[in-house]
């Protein structure tokens, strides 16, 4: 050696040159913080150093709880009222929790010989890996080369998923010496909580492989078709090679030569570190991928069972509005998404099931017209059922007239609101159903159910009418009855059960129908079309005498919810898709209904016993005559149940209802042309089929779960 060469700067991992001694004197504040986190890695981890290093006034060693029990993002799961059948899963991710012995071996050695060779050894830190990328780093003037054990990638991944704002998904992620140091004070602090068997399968339960698969479970059946311990040596090399970039490397929909010469890489690792002989190296990378690709379970609506799409769709728009679970909706489907919540549902799957076999029976899957159907539980507000004659869908497509490509009719609820109203769209106009809202006003107000009123076939109102509108006599609105044999005097049975017009007008023009109104709001009636509403406030209501035949729109969950206040008393509850539940931490939630006594006891009780009259079951405490949909009573009295209910039709025949209930079950049925509500009428050849329906339904609710009798009314009798 030269007498005037000076000794080169060694470290165990090579020598230090003249351009990185100079950065690293610059730089030493910097590399000191390291130095603290390092030095602590060479402590026997049983001493007690929580307060021994920090960064400015933080805690570098200070754990967050949620590291050691970490909640990482899991889907969420929707039951049905048993509290077992699964209906629906909410998740933008798919995956599958393992336990340890679950992971195969060669995954395991895949992993460590690839990412973190020294991971048994170590004590959450990599000290030889981070004297070497901080000497790299400050020499090259950044923080490019990471040192990451696998304890500090998972470290990292806790924290991004826990992450709840933009702000702090970015400091999750961000590359600086002062978060890599946080990150390696976390990662010592944590393999005092976690055995390694524990940070590996947490690792490899939320570690993401690209294509929706987060975690090998859901990895192995993605890629692979299979679960993890089918897999083989070069199968497992490959999908640990795809932790890196998942993008880069994904053989399904970018480069299967580029995941190939990933996979190698692993592979080479595996026999660099011994957990592979050469030989087997050779024979493993001589293998072609031999994908089978499958769909990954997360479509952004969650796994649905289509036989309950409605529903589900529905549930979640009503998630998505409950304030509780956030600020805003994307907050509130967010948590539903990465919640990991166990939810029970109101949906009764064998009812539900009947109802759509009821609906079938009436209407096909696939007709221009639909038919559909809500139950709802009184007192509660759970909502059973939601069945309609068409297939669930979220990919409107083809013909632009929301019957699908396929003439099947795809009808999800944000597209059209055919159960629940729940878009731009209004619902349908209810006819004569609408009248129990005048029948209940007048009762309100003291008026008995044998209040009699003559009622001609024609009758000139006090109403006065739009120009052009159908039954005009001048300025004032004249509506008819069905028949011109419905002339006579009646009552509130016999008006009701043969639902006379002329009647039910006179006794609106008797109590206002602005109470009728009123009345109708308070049931739970929303109107949603920019013309009901016009009509339905203010001064504009006293006049709107149209609102009495049920020319506003609405939905049947309205309507079963409306009715569904009779049999249980007056009591008023919102509608509700579930009942509990059981957070990703372990807590749990009640969803109870927001319940009001809507009418006093009496009142409903009255209406009850009229409302026996259209089904033919005969009132308690009056006589009726004949009634619109005597079908309904003699299929539920056929099983041993009471009845209540009516039908409505609207003028031209365009849409026909029924809403019906029995002591415990209220369900309403429409049919129509969703498309055009008003210009293609069902016609009188589907007039009927919504009674015929909920004839079914009700029987066989009866016949699941039917229990109780309605109360006969002592008061607003005579």
């Amino acid at each position: 050696m030269s007498s005037t060469s000076k000794p080169v700067a060694q470290t165990w991992f090579g020598p230090i040159t003249a351009v990185q001694r100079r950065a690293m004197f610059a730089l030493l504040p910097v590399a000191v913080a390291f130095g603290l986190v390092v030095g602590l890695a060479f402590l026997p981890m049983a001493s007690g150093f929580g307060g021994l290093a920090k960064v400015g006034s933080e805690t570098v060693l200070e754990l967050p709880d949620e590291l050691v029990l970490p909640p990482a993002p899991e889907s969420s799961t929707l039951y049905a009222s048993d509290g077992s059948t699964v209906i629906a899963t909410f998740g933008d991710q798919y995956r599958v929790q393992l336990e340890y012995d679950q992971i195969p071996t060669s995954v395991v050695d895949a992993l460590v010989a690839t990412e973190d060779s020294n991971f048994f050894e170590h004590n959450g830190v990599d000290p030889e890996g981070v004297m070497r990328a901080l000497v790299t780093n400050i020499a090259d003037g950044d923080t490019s080369e990471g040192a990451s054990t696998i304890t500090m990638q998972y470290v990292r991944q806790v924290l991004s998923y826990t992450a709840t704002t933009p702000e702090e998904v970015r400091a999750a992620s961000e590359v600086t010496i002062d978060r890599k140091v946080k990150e390696m004070g976390y990662a010592l602090a944590l393999e005092e909580e976690m055995s390694k068997e524990e940070i590996l399968t947490n690792y490899l339960n939320t570690v993401y492989f690209g294509n929706g698969a987060y975690g090998i479970g859901a990895a192995a059946q993605v890629y692979f078709g299979k679960v993890p311990a089918d897999l083989t040596v070069d199968e497992s090399a490959m999908l640990v090679g795809l932790i890196q970039s998942p993008s880069t490397y994904d053989p399904i929909n970018g480069s299967s030569e580029a995941a190939k010469v990933r996979r190698d890489h692993v592979i080479s690792r595996m026999v660099a570190v011994g957990s592979l002989s050469s030989a087997e190296g050779r024979e493993f990378k001589a293998q072609d991928l031999n994908l089978n690709p499958q769909e990954a379970n997360n479509t952004s609506g969650g796994a649905i069972d289509s036989d309950y799409g409605f529903f589900v769709d529905y549930f979640e728009q009503w998630w998505e509005q409950q304030e509780d679970f956030g600020k805003t909706e994307a907050e509130r489907t967010a948590r539903l998404f990465r919640g990991g919540y166990e939810i029970v549902s109101t949906l009764d799957v064998e009812l539900q099931d009947a109802a759509q076999d009821a609906v079938e029976a009436q209407q096909e899957t696939g007709s221009e017209y639909a038919l559909g159907t809500v139950v709802v539980k009184p007192g509660t507000g759970g909502i059973e059922v939601m069945a309609v004659n068409r297939e669930y869908s979220n990919d409107i497509s083809g013909n632009g007239d929301n019957t699908g490509g396929d003439g099947l009719g795809t009808y999800p609820n944000t597209t059209n609101p055919l159960l629940s109203g729940s878009s731009s769209l209004a619902g349908y106009p209810a006819g004569s159903s609408f009248k129990m809202f005048t029948m209940l006003a007048a009762l309100e107000a003291g008026m008995p159910l044998d209040t009699t009123i003559y009622s001609p076939y024609q009758y000139q109102s006090k109403y006065v009418g739009s120009p052009g509108e159908a039954a005009m006599c001048g300025n004032y609105w004249c509506p008819k009855n069905a028949s011109k044999s419905e002339v006579g005097d009646y009552n509130m049975w016999t008006g009701f059960g043969e639902s006379v017009n002329t009647y039910f007008v006179q006794l609106a023009e008797r109590v206002g129908v602005d109470h009728v109104i009123a009345m109708a709001q308070r049931l739970g009636i929303q109107f949603r079309a920019a013309e009901d509403l016009q009509h339905t406030v203010g001064d504009s209501a006293a006049n709107y005498g149209q609102f009495v035949l049920g020319v506003t729109q609405t939905t049947p969950l309205d309507m079963a919810a409306a009715y569904a206040a009779l049999p249980a008393d007056g009591v008023y509850c919102t509608p509700v898709p579930a009942t509990s539940a059981v957070t990703g931490t372990g807590g749990s939630i009640d969803f109870a209904s927001d319940c009001d006594q809507a009418v006093s006891v009496e009142v409903a009780r009255a209406a009850v016993d009229a409302a026996r009259c259209p089904t033919g079951i005969g009132a308690a405490a009056g006589n009726c005559t004949w009634g619109t949909a005597s079908q309904v009573g003699e299929a539920v009295e056929a099983v041993g149940g009471e009845v209540a209910g009516k039908t409505g039709t609207t003028d031209g025949n365009a849409t026909n209802w029924f809403v019906g209930f029995t002591p415990n079950a209220a369900a309403a049925a429409f049919i129509a042309d969703p498309d055009n509500t008003y210009g293609n009428p069902a016609g009188k050849d589907n007039n009927g089929r919504p009674a015929n329906a909920v004839a079914e339904i009700l029987a066989a609710q009866w016949e699941i779960n039917g229990e109780g009798t309605f109360t006969a009314p002592t008061e607003l009798v005579h």
